[in-house]
């Protein structure tokens, strides 16, 4: 446990920002629960579904929440599957 007042509002700052990255990456796995169940059932609204999170991907890889080859690739995924559906 830190003795020092600065190296305290460290340990706060840092669980608060863990807690934050943690939320939006849940919401971002939740997101593409949702795009790929809406491509499994060749909904209508699966185009908007995959635009979704395609935005909350690139989202938080610019927040440097997920690496952004990470994010590539679950794009390419998400392109991959609307174009199926589309077939």
């Amino acid at each position: 446990m830190p003795n020092i007042k600065s190296a305290k509002k460290r340990v706060k700052v840092i669980k608060a920002k863990a807690m934050q990255n943690k939320m939006v990456k849940s919401n971002l796995k939740t997101i593409l629960k949702n795009a790929d169940a809406a491509c499994a059932e060749k909904a209508e609204n699966s185009e908007a579904a995959i635009r979704l999170a395609m935005k909350k991907v690139d989202q938080a890889a610019a927040k440097n929440i997920i690496h952004k080859n990470a994010a590539a690739r679950k794009k390419s995924q998400l392109a991959k599957k609307l174009n199926a559906t589309k077939a």
